[in-house]
């Protein structure tokens, strides 16, 4: 394209070609002076220091063949932009238009199209096929005509109005979500961050057991209360340190001297009781580091779901109309409805995995360690004892522990094979292991030793 200014060039392009490129009559000097630096193999890549040299007088040159060239294109009249159809945005004409007369040089525009064409057929058929009857125009004889041009902004008028209210309601229904996907990524940020959530996961404590609790007795009297229901999914929950029995002799007045107000408040207590037994066989420090980790695992997931439905109630929203019903309102309230539900299923299964995932703290092996034990060939051996206890007794204490916990490692695979192009043309392959969190190109015919060597090399150039 920056050479479609030149004399007697024809260039055949889309209508997107040519953006970001000005088309200057005679040519591009820029571009000419390239080619030519190109042809006498100079590469501003491999040779940078001839092809600084060799540029200014290359580029000068070029200059004044151009401008020659430029004089004598302006001459005959400068660039010719000849279109075969007209577009359903007036925007792209324009700019068709201006790829020609740049710069103040001379040039014309010409468009040609057939009322054929999918934007008269679809917005202007009864004007066309009036038209047509009206004068009797052979097919073989161009129409020239005001009434075809005005007919022809019309049509495209209605076009962008149809695709304005396109995007339109799209940015409608895209909303909805993304006042969702704010709630979500802020919470999110908050645990990357660092952020204190131990109060955070108390209320969800709570909120949840209100939830099973209000559930179980919203009907009835307190003798129609499944009791027995409620109890068993409670203990799928947490550790419960209370019993009906124990509840109705609290309460004074036996089964009927329950209420759910009292339950609520009774097991909101048992359980905050049994979360801090939790901590304080785990450890506060252990214990903030599986509550970060166990809301991204299960908010990440949970979103990810809610992406999903999200997409599915999008897909089949638009029946809605068939009820006389809006659909943009059904779908912000159905949305609306999920996300609630999302909310209640993450602040649930964020609590189950507090209370019942088994969780392992590894204390990290410091590297002194790691070369003895990989250098390790024999157990007798004297260097090799000695590296052991040079290790024990340099391993740096403050190194924080690592968190186990099933469910929620890393998603990335451990292991992974590729393929890709080299510098010849061909193919090369090769394999990727990650180890403690590092991205380690391994030799399918190195050893293990060999493995954990590299890994400790690449995480101090890391360092």
């Amino acid at each position: 394209m920056a050479q479609a200014g030149r004399r007697g060039a024809v260039t055949v392009a889309t209508n997107m070609a040519g953006r970001g490129t000005d088309i200057m009559l005679g040519g591009n000097p820029e571009f000419m002076a390239a080619a030519a630096l190109a042809q006498q193999g100079l590469s501003p890549i491999d040779d940078p220091e001839n092809y600084e040299a060799a540029w200014l007088p290359s580029l000068e040159q070029a200059k004044s063949s151009v401008q020659s060239e430029h004089d004598e294109v302006v001459g005959l009249g400068g660039l010719y932009v000849l279109a075969t159809e007209r577009h359903e945005s007036r925007r792209i004409d324009n700019q068709l238009r201006g790829r020609s007369g740049r710069q103040g040089d001379p040039g014309a525009t010409q468009f040609y199209l057939s009322l054929e064409d999918d934007l008269m057929r679809l917005f202007k058929a009864d004007m066309v096929d009036a038209f047509l009857r009206r004068f009797n125009v052979p097919d073989d004889v161009p129409i020239e005509a005001k009434m075809v041009s005005n007919a022809i902004r019309s049509a495209q008028s209605q076009v962008e109005a149809q695709n304005f209210e396109i995007r339109k309601d799209v940015l409608k229904y895209d909303d909805v979500l993304n006042r969702q996907r704010l709630v979500i990524y802020d919470e999110r940020r908050r645990v990357l961050e660092g952020e204190d959530i131990e109060e955070q996961v108390r209320e969800f404590i709570d909120t949840t057991v209100e939830g099973y609790v209000t559930a179980a007795t919203k009907d009835g009297f307190p003798e129609d209360w499944d009791l027995d229901r409620l109890w068993t999914a409670l203990k799928q929950l947490y550790p419960v340190g209370v019993t009906v029995s124990e509840l109705e002799d609290f309460s004074g007045g036996g089964r009927s001297g329950l209420t759910g107000e009292y339950l609520v408040a009774e097991l909101k207590e048992d359980v905050q009781r049994a979360y801090d037994v939790r901590e304080e066989t785990l450890g506060e420090t252990v214990t903030r580091e599986l509550e970060r980790r166990v809301i991204l695992s299960v908010l990440d997931r949970k979103w990810r779901e809610h992406l999903y439905e999200m997409d599915y109630l999008r897909d089949g929203i638009g029946l809605r109309a068939m009820a006389q019903r809006d659909p943009l309102i059904e779908y912000q309230r159905e949305g609306f409805d999920l996300f609630t539900a999302m909310m209640d299923s993450i602040k649930e299964e964020t609590v189950g995995y507090l209370f019942n995932v088994d969780v392992e703290v590894a204390t990290p092996v410091s590297e002194e360690a790691e070369e003895a034990i990989g250098g390790l060939v024999d157990a007798t051996a004297a260097p090799a004892l000695a590296g052991l206890a040079a290790a024990a007794q340099s391993a740096a204490p403050a190194a924080p522990p690592k968190l186990l916990a099933k469910g929620l490692a890393p998603s990335r695979p451990a292991h992974m094979e590729y393929s890709a192009p080299d510098e010849t043309g061909g193919v090369q392959r090769g394999e990727m292991e990650l180890e403690d969190g590092v991205i380690v190109e391994i030799d399918p015919n190195a050893s293990r030793a060999e493995r954990r060597r590299i890994e400790r090399e690449n995480r101090r150039r890391g360092n």
